[in-house]
């Protein structure tokens, strides 16, 4: 079957539907999280692991590298003995907040819907 949709590439990843590039950039367990917690606030990296309970150090900062890396994620570091880092989202990181509050709006519908079956 030829389509005239061409495959998109970035980070040398080729998606060829736009629902499979979308969860490339924000899927797994920690990335909408991460994206939640900054939708409002700009948070500094303690911050921002005491709002995730469960996620590692090491884990956190390997999500954040990649958000920054795709264009959703800020990364402001500050020249301050410590220094201070704080994250944001991009202009282009504030597109997603509709499509997080979508999975939130039926996920709500989904618990309610789960609790009212028992």
């Amino acid at each position: 079957m030829e389509t005239d949709e061409k495959p998109v590439s970035e980070n040398e990843q080729k998606y060829c539907c736009p629902v499979e590039a979308t969860l490339g950039v924000i899927g797994g367990k920690w990335k909408p999280l991460i994206l939640w917690q900054l939708k409002e606030d700009i948070l500094r990296f303690n911050s921002l692991q005491q709002t995730l309970p469960g996620i590692s150090p090491k884990m956190l900062t390997k999500q954040l590298r990649e958000l920054e890396n795709d264009g959703l994620v800020g990364r402001e570091m500050y020249p301050e003995i410590p220094p201070r880092v704080e994250y944001s989202l991009t202009d282009f990181g504030r597109t997603i907040i509709p499509v997080l509050e979508a999975l939130a709006q039926w996920g709500i519908e989904y618990i309610d819907q789960k609790c009212s079956s028992k």
